[in-house]
């Protein structure tokens, strides 16, 4: 939520406070986050920890323009998870699918790994387009996108992706 949150919160927070004192916020809510996480091999730790060293070169830095690059950040060290996963094996989305249906086919296990590949796509895509609206747009334009357009994104994929596999994998009907 706070991930999903934060370009609102660093767009109405710019109005009101420091740039050190909205990451200094925003690690506490990341370190509360942190100690939550039900499990040391949680896979969300690695964006956690991410996200509290950034924050802390955000508030050495004091600006703007620091708090700005965090999705960017984001889709990086997801493309990095997921990337790795396609090399380690199995991919991270047949380890999801393995949750439901732990004797995955063959078939699934290549369909798990296409869709990671595609996952893999759609973060190299979102992290340039969330670094070129940090570098390059306004406050505005860097909001918009990065709290709302990249999760409408998000969301058409993940119901793309269901809807294709409903129609193309018997397994999991």
């Amino acid at each position: 939520m706070v991930t999903a949150l934060y370009p609102l919160a660093v767009y109405f927070g710019s109005n009101y406070f420091e740039p050190w004192k909205i990451a200094a916020v925003l690690i506490v809510l990341l370190i509360i986050k942190l100690a939550t996480a039900y499990s040391d091999k949680h896979w969300s730790r690695p964006l956690l920890m991410a996200g509290i060293l950034y924050f802390g070169f955000a508030i050495l830095n004091n600006n703007m323009l620091s708090l700005r690059f965090y999705p960017a950040l984001i889709s990086g060290v997801l493309l990095v998870i997921f990337s790795w996963s396609l090399l380690s094996g199995p991919s991270l989305i047949e380890r999801l699918a393995r949750i439901q249906h732990p004797d995955l086919p063959p078939e699934g296990v290549i369909y798990t790994r296409h869709v990671t590949q595609v996952w893999c796509g759609f973060f190299i895509v979102n992290g340039m387009i969330a670094l070129a609206t940090s570098l390059w747009s306004s406050f505005e334009v860097w909001s918009l996108y990065n709290g709302l357009i990249a999760y409408m994104l998000m969301g058409i994929l993940l119901g793309g992706e269901y809807i294709v596999r409903m129609k193309t994998q018997k397994h999991v009907r």
